[in-house]
């Protein structure tokens, strides 16, 4: 698909037309398509549901809705705003010729056997038939949320790396991999295509063997969503089977209402799996995991085949998931409030960032990851050699005392770490135990429920605040090499 997409820019056509053009692009690929599509196209017609792509890049928005198309000359963002306050105007629109025609109808009613009234009458009729039914853009309002199962409790961390090597041949796909993602944290894997996101997937799902060592932790329950996933399904059952087998409880209730979310609305929920596009079965195979009991999602390129408003209703159950998610994915826009660290591949390194997707891509301080290959290019193993050589040298140059400073420091900052984060789990409980009184009957009467409520979110919020503080000071006194200001 990259190849194609190169091929057709290279065309320098007049106009582009391009459905869903960063489904098989990294971020790195769609920085740069971006960029390009700004600076080097001639006119583009883009049909996608990657909301910070479009909004990047386009300054008009089409939209077909009750047969119509409707042009805004404006961004994405300021599109949708202006499509509330249309279907706002439609509204009152149609309700006053709703009453109009109430009004007209109760007239014929009340004279239409009266000699007298018959002109009327007969003016009233025809005005009802010249009359043109204003229509209003139907609007999904139903508030689908979709939960996953309650997580079995695991051990603290789900997973744990430790000098974990993948190589085929001479080919070194990533070394050295140090990671341990902690119960209950969502995490993004992001980076250029083949620089080992899916592979390092493969060997936590034991698909491939892998140098190192590399633990799950007690209790774990895999979820593993990855395309080749919608080639399991069985193609003889319906749709609407397919996800019957595997619902339980009360969501059985809502199998019509979830399956019309991801874009299996009315008739195509009774269609066989085995007359689905790839794109219908990927969709399918994810609403098939979002009900399966697991503790650790791994999740790769998921929004790849949803539209904006499953995109919405998936982010939300995994945001409200009680486990731990690893997301490989470039769709910024989804990973955006979702993940709390991103781990950067590139060049044979596995690099954390803590943070969200825009935080990591503003500590590289650029606007594009073009320099990302750059600061992660891949060494030798000489080189790394050297590196270390080079490290030792630095660190014997430091007297005593001031190693025994700097890890004092050290300790001190991972201590506080420690201790926000216990403060932000004891806080979190207790909201959740708040919010639960108040979810009841009882509670919603008792307005000091409301205030200790107030309170605990200030505290919370002050506590992640002081933890993010903490976190960024613990990073940079890692990253400097045995110096602390």
């Amino acid at each position: 698909m990259r190849i194609e997409l190169a091929k057709l820019l290279l065309r320098h056509p007049d106009v582009l037309l391009l459905d869903e053009p960063t489904n098989h692009l990294d971020i790195e690929s769609i920085q740069w398509l971006e960029n390009f599509l700004l600076t080097k196209a001639n006119a583009v017609v883009l049909v996608s549901h990657d909301r910070a792509f479009i909004n990047n890049v386009t300054n008009r928005t089409l939209e077909i809705s009750c047969g119509r198309v409707y042009d805004y000359k404006v961004k994405y963002d300021e599109y949708v705003r202006l499509r509330e306050e249309r279907r706002e105007q439609q509204l009152r629109a149609y309700e006053n010729q709703q009453k109009e025609i109430a009004n007209v109808r109760e007239f014929i009613d009340r004279f239409r056997y009266k000699p007298s009234k018959a002109v009327q009458v007969q003016s009233r009729i025809k005005q009802l038939e010249k009359m043109v039914p204003i229509e209003v853009d139907e609007v999904d309002r139903s508030a689908l949320r979709l939960k996953f199962p309650p997580a079995l409790r695991c051990g603290d961390y789900p997973l744990v790396c430790e000098d974990v090597r993948k190589a085929y041949g001479d080919h070194v796909v990533f070394h050295d991999v140090n990671l341990s993602i902690k119960r209950g944290e969502k995490v993004a894997f992001v980076g250029k295509n083949g620089e080992g996101k899916s592979t390092l997937v493969k060997c936590i799902m034991g698909e491939i063997p892998f140098e190192g060592h590399l633990k799950l932790g007690h209790n774990v329950q895999i979820g593993y969503f990855a395309q080749n996933q919608a080639q399991l399904l069985d193609g003889e059952l319906t749709v609407f089977d397919t996800i019957d087998r595997v619902a339980k409880g009360d969501i059985r209730l809502k199998i019509r209402d979830i399956l019309g979310a991801f874009m299996f609305g009315g008739e195509a929920s009774d269609k066989k799996v085995k007359v689905l596009s790839g794109g219908e079965r990927s969709r399918l195979a994810m609403i098939k995991l979002l009900l399966e009991p697991v503790n650790f999602l791994i999740l790769d390129e998921p929004t790849n085949h949803l539209d904006m408003r499953s995109k919405d209703v998936l982010k939300e159950a995994i945001r409200d998931f009680d486990g731990t998610a690893v997301i490989v994915s470039h769709d910024r826009e989804f990973l955006d409030g979702l993940v709390s660290k991103v781990y950067e591949f590139g060049g044979g390194l596995v690099k954390v960032h803590l943070g969200g997707i825009y935080d990591f891509l503003q500590k590289k301080k650029i606007d594009s990851l073009n320099d990302l290959q750059k600061s992660a290019s891949y060494s030798s193993p000489d080189a790394v050699a050297r590196g270390n050589a080079e490290n030792t040298v630095k660190s014997n140059r430091l007297t005593y005392e001031q190693q025994k400073e700097y890890q004092r420091k050290l300790r001190k900052l991972e201590k506080t770490v420690e201790q926000y984060e216990t403060q932000i789990g004891e806080l979190e409980a207790a909201v959740k135990m708040l919010e639960d009184r108040m979810a009841s009957p009882e509670g919603a009467a008792d307005a000091t429920l409301y205030e200790r409520h107030g309170a605990l979110k200030k505290q919370l919020d002050a506590a992640v605040g002081a933890w993010e503080e903490a976190s960024v000071a613990l990073e940079e006194a890692q990253r400097n090499d045995l110096r602390l200001d």
